[in-house]
C-alpha cells in the first residue's frame, strides 16, 4: 500500500528485451534484487492472454500481476524488505515465497520483461533512483536467449523458436517503447558502471 512517508531506500529499474541481457546484469550488481518476472500468472490461470495460434501468450502485460509487483516495489522501498513469490517456469506457476531484505542498502535493483508497466508508479511514489534499458544487437540476444531458454528447459523447442524469432522482431521496438516510458537507453558496459557507483 502507498505511503506519503519517504522511502528508505529506491530502485534501479532494468529494462530490454528477453535475453538483452537485463538478468544477469542485476544479478551481478552486488545490490539487492526483486525480480519482477516472479509475479508472472500461472499456467493455467483462466486471464492469460493467448495469440491467435492459442499459446500463451507470456509476453503480453495482462500475463503478469502488475499490482503485486508495485507493492512489493512499494514495500521494500520503504521497510526494506517485502514477501516475493518464487517463479519456476518448468512447474508454470509459483512455488512458493522468499523474503526479500535489503539489509540498509539505499539502492536496490528490479527487472523483468514488464518492467514499463511500473515506471510511471514509481516515478510519481517518489521511489526511481533511475530506469536504464538493455540496447545490443537483437541477433545477439536472440542467440543468447536460445541457448538459455534450452538450457532452462524453459518450453517445447517448437515454440521456443517461433517465439524467440517474433521477439527478434520485436525487440528495436521493444526498446524504443521502454524509451519512451522514460528508460534510458544503454549499452551493457555503461548499466555495469551505473550499477557500481556508491
Amino acid at each position: 500500500m502507498p505511503t506519503d512517508a519517504p522511502p528508505r531506500a529506491q530502485v534501479v529499474l532494468i529494462g530490454g528485451a528477453s535475453g538483452s541481457g537485463k538478468s544477469r546484469l542485476a544479478e551481478r550488481s552486488g545490490l539487492p534484487l526483486l525480480r519482477l518476472d516472479d509475479f508472472y500468472r500461472s499456467g493455467d490461470d483462466p486471464a492469460l492472454p493467448r495469440l491467435d495460434s492459442g499459446e500463451v501468450d507470456w509476453d503480453h502485460p495482462g500475463s503478469w500481476h502488475a499490482d503485486r509487483a508495485l507493492a512489493a516495489l512499494d514495500e521494500l522501498s520503504h521497510t526494506g524488505r517485502t514477501e516475493v513469490p518464487v517463479y519456476d517456469i518448468a512447474a508454470n506457476g509459483p512455488v512458493g515465497t522468499r523474503l526479500l531484505e535489503l539489509g540498509g542498502a539505499t539502492r536496490f535493483v528490479a527487472e523483468g520483461v514488464f518492467v514499463a508497466e511500473v515506471i510511471a508508479e514509481a516515478r510519481r511514489r517518489g521511489l526511481l533512483a533511475d530506469a536504464v534499458c538493455v540496447r545490443r544487437s537483437r541477433w545477439l540476444s536472440l542467440v543468447l536467449r536460445f541457448v538459455r531458454d534450452v538450457r532452462e528447459h524453459r518450453k517445447p523447442l517448437p515454440v521456443l523458436v517461433r517465439r524467440g524469432v517474433r521477439l527478434a522482431r520485436q525487440e528495436p521496438a521493444i526498446v524504443a517503447r521502454l524509451a519512451d516510458a522514460g528508460f534510458r537507453p544503454a549499452s551493457v558496459r555503461g548499466i555495469r558502471a551505473l550499477l557500481a557507483r556508491p
